[in-house]
């Protein structure tokens, strides 16, 4: 006998009032949870000096800008460096950790968010007629059946909101972490750059130097073929130009390597990369001041890496206490079922379950306290690796500034020292044309010279690499500040 339509409509009634509060207890539970214990922060207690030693006025500080190195004035060191933050494979796989993080964070965010699965199943079953059965014949049965089900964990206590907040933040680190690698790539191609030309500027002044040792050895065989010198100046001489002779297969090499090096810093093949060897005299010195000590906090990404994973061991404490609570979890499934498929998607065919359960650990051989002990010792290493961190930081630009300021005196002293040393040379070689000064002399002046000329090289080397050094201390370019609007009168 088939229903009449009042009582279906009551039918579904009676049904869809119980199924309507369920999903309403779904579709609330996560607004009713993460709210009831409090963050664990623990106090960084950070050493901040009011300013750089050295350093007596900051308030009109040049920051550095965010293309730092556009600042040498060189554009092949320009292209090389725009290259290697688009082709370096460690800033590739910096990348691909943000990746993994981004979805790490998403997997840690699941559980925040009801779980509803379609269910759908059909029947046909054949049971014997020999066993079970009166008349000795067999059944049939059938059954269709679809339903949603779904399963929410309420999150009274934050445990599953502090684990998203903990997969959060290091996805965060990942982004300060894919900084550090690029400032680290972009500090090593910049000081491969100036390798590369120190080492063409040491071998170029090698050559001269054998050419002038060559041109004084020319000298003393002339005047020993008249008699005016001896066989041991000769020999002095000669290996004079020896020495300098057997030098320059080191430069070279020391030239090719460096070469290779910064190809490989750009991702390339070594064979397919030149590099325009122009010396270091082309290259500028930028004008770069640190600022304020405070504000290295917020520029260098290493420290706001470990201040953000800092973040997420204080977000993982949270969460292991919150799992030492009750958890209570709601579970339901509605849908049809019916042996027919005509009658499947009838009111009377619908079923539902609604269901709640609480768990509270009380025996697991100290699992969950041995959890919290872990992410507390965790959090606690974290902290002091965030504060050596700060520390190392204010050590590195205090150590780049001592650099700098020492290295530009050093590069000045030195070309007072090649100045003199070449007049000296100049006036002996001079004198010993005319015969008024003995060799002894002449290889004195020469080899002071020569060894100037390569300290000269090397001096103006770390005077470049200091300035890179104090950028990347720096934390590399600083953004621009807003401009504040003029007063109004």
């Amino acid at each position: 006998m088939r229903r009449s339509e009042s009582q279906r409509f009551a039918l579904s009634r009676r049904i869809g009032r119980p199924a309507a509060a369920w999903l309403l207890c779904i579709g609330l539970a996560p607004a009713l949870g993460g709210c009831f214990l409090g963050t664990e922060r623990p106090e960084a207690a950070l050493d901040v000096p009011a300013r750089y030693r050295g350093m007596p006025s900051t308030h009109d500080a040049a920051l550095p800008s965010v293309s730092w190195w556009r600042g040498f004035r060189s554009k092949q060191l320009t292209d090389l460096i725009e290259e290697a933050l688009t082709s370096n494979l460690d800033i590739a796989a910096a990348v691909a950790r943000i990746v993994q993080a981004d979805a790490q964070a998403r997997i840690a965010g699941a559980p925040l968010i009801p779980a509803i699965d379609f269910n759908a199943s059909a029947l046909r079953g054949r049971s014997s007629g020999t066993t079970g059965s009166a008349t000795g014949t067999p059944s049939y049965r059938s059954n269709l059946a679809t339903s949603l089900s779904a399963s929410y964990e309420l999150d009274f206590w934050g445990k599953n909101r502090a684990a998203l907040r903990a997969a959060e933040d290091i996805a965060v680190a990942s982004r300060f972490d894919r900084e550090v690698v690029s400032l680290t790539v972009v500090a090593a191609v910049a000081n491969a750059y100036f390798l590369v030309q120190s080492s063409y500027d040491r071998l170029n002044t090698a050559r001269n130097n054998l050419a002038a040792a060559v041109r004084v050895y020319n000298l003393v065989q002339e005047r020993f073929k008249v008699g005016t010198a001896s066989a041991l100046d000769t020999a002095q001489q000669e290996s004079v130009v020896n020495q300098v002779r057997a030098a320059l297969p080191l430069l070279e090499q020391q030239l090719r390597e460096n070469v290779v090096t910064l190809a490989v810093l750009i991702g390339r093949a070594p064979s397919n990369v030149n590099v325009r060897t122009t010396g270091m005299g082309p290259i500028a010195i930028p004008p770069v001041t640190p600022g304020l000590p405070s504000d290295l906090l917020a520029q260098r990404p290493d420290i706001r890496e470990a201040e953000a994973r800092l973040a997420a061991a204080n977000a993982n404490v949270e969460s292991a206490r919150a799992a030492m609570l009750p958890s209570i979890v709601l579970t339901g499934e509605g849908g049809y079922t019916s042996a027919a498929l005509r009658t499947l998607l009838r009111p009377e065919s619908a079923f539902f379950t609604v269901a709640g359960g609480l768990v509270q650990p009380l025996l697991d051989g100290w699992r969950l306290q041995g959890q919290l002990d872990l992410e507390k010792g965790r959090q606690d290493e974290l902290l002091q690796f965030y504060r050596q961190s700060v520390v190392n930081a204010f050590g590195d630009v205090e150590r780049a500034l001592i650099a700098l300021q020492q290295s530009a005196r050093r590069e000045q002293l030195q070309r007072e020292v090649v100045r003199s040393s070449r007049l000296a040379f100049e006036i002996s070689e001079t004198r010993l044309r005319e015969g008024a000064v003995d060799l002894v002399t002449v290889l004195n002046t020469q080899q002071a010279l020569f060894q100037a000329d390569d300290a000269q090289a090397q001096a103006r080397l770390a005077r470049l690499q200091a300035v890179v050094s104090l950028f990347q201390a720096l934390g590399g370019g600083w953004p621009v500040p807003p401009k504040r609007p003029a007063p109004t009168h």
